[in-house]
């Protein structure tokens, strides 16, 4: 037997002894209140009615009660020591399956959820409480190794052409100065076009790892300052934002929900066309608050939506002509999106371009965290 084991049995014994304690307590007090009355019964003869029967008999002695009281007592013993047993056996039996699950999944089943179900009460709350903890561990993993994938996958090709650039500007023996610097410029750029991927990269696992803070916050008040920091670029592309910003109160956390809007409205502005528009809209509906970017652009077939919120997944040139992103953005929105338990849909414009829209839940909070700081892009 193991000490696991033993701790098990030695809680069990404790709890079966601490019922079994009560129950020959109550055993014991039943008891005195049984045998106070029964030993004050005496032999009695009613006055005034000479024809009324005569009760006789001494009642029943103080040895004969003490050593029934004595009898009962010790059978009592064995049987509030089995009903104590039995009664902690039930009350541990949850606890012994969340342990044999928790076990199952620390050796790797990171899938596996303990699912206690009915009745609600203080062990199923447990159970609960560790369900969100190893369903964040799972994510945690699976960021873990999306990033690592994901990273090697992107970082071997600009990294293959830096080492290509510098080895072809070192082996030429007729190099000069402008020559080394150009090839120190180009090799500038590469490095941070990696230095933006790898930004890019860790937003996307810092998403779908989970949230660690939650704060309320107004949806207007981050497309607001989102807004405000995008309309130069909106501007040299040509494009009309418009905003219909009203209160939408959620909680999350700030940091994640900034990067969500301004990763949409960022594909929104990339994606788009010369002389077109984006639209942000934020409202409360019931019980939810909403966040839509709509934006112009060319016609994206229906099938083709769920792939661009996976990573590195980009439409072929033809949707804007350009290879400016990383293919993260939209898949930040939806890590994001899921961390926060909220609902995302996106639709095809038959006139062309996306709409996207994200639930959240609705908090409302006189005291509103307000964000601020740069937004992680794509």
């Amino acid at each position: 037997m193991t000490s696991q084991q033993l701790a098990r049995r030695s809680l069990q014994t404790r709890l079966a002894l601490a019922y079994a304690a009560g129950i020959y307590a109550a055993g014991v007090f039943v008891l005195v209140l049984v045998d106070v009355p029964l030993a004050s019964v005496q032999s009695t003869k009613p006055q005034g009615d000479p024809s009324a029967p005569v009760l006789t008999g001494h009642g029943i002695s103080l040895p004969q009660l003490l050593t029934g009281s004595a009898v009962a007592l010790v059978i009592l013993i064995p049987v509030a020591l089995a009903l104590g047993w039995f009664v902690a056996g039930r009350f541990l039996h949850p606890l012994r399956a969340i342990t044999a699950t928790a076990k199952i999944i620390s050796a790797g089943d990171l899938h596996r959820r303990l699912d206690l179900g009915e009745p609600t009460d203080e062990l199923t709350e447990l159970g609960n409480t560790l369900d969100d903890l190893f369903a964040r561990l799972q994510a945690s993993f699976d960021a873990q190794r999306h990033f690592i994938a994901n990273a090697s996958h992107e970082l071997r090709t600009p990294l293959a052409g830096l080492r290509t650039l510098l080895e072809v500007a070192l082996a030429d023996p007729d190099a000069d100065t402008d020559t080394l610097r150009s090839a120190c410029q180009e090799a500038l750029a590469l490095g941070g076009h990696q230095e933006r991927l790898v930004t890019a990269l860790l937003v996307l696992a810092t998403s779908e790892r989970g949230i660690s803070r939650r704060d309320t916050l107004d949806l207007a008040q981050v497309a607001e300052g989102v807004l405000a920091s995008r309309r130069d670029r909106a501007t040299e592309r040509g494009l009309a934002l418009a905003e219909h910003l009203s209160p939408a109160v959620t909680a999350g956390d700030p940091r994640l929900i900034e990067s969500l809007i301004g990763n949409l409205i960022d594909n929104a502005i990339r994606h788009n066309r010369s002389d077109g528009h984006v639209e942000v809209t934020t409202q409360t509906s019931g019980t939810q608050v909403t966040v839509t970017v709509t934006n112009s652009g060319p016609v994206i077939p229906d099938d083709q939506i769920q792939r661009l919120f996976q990573p590195f997944q980009r439409l072929a040139p033809e949707r804007n002509g350009r290879r400016d992103g990383y293919g993260l953005g939209l898949a930040i929105v939806n890590a994001v999106t899921q961390a926060h338990h909220a609902t995302l849909t996106a639709g095809a414009r038959p006139e062309g371009g996306l709409s996207i829209t994200v639930r959240f839940a609705h908090a409302p909070h006189p005291n509103l965290h307000h964000p601020s700081g740069g937004i992680v892009g794509r």
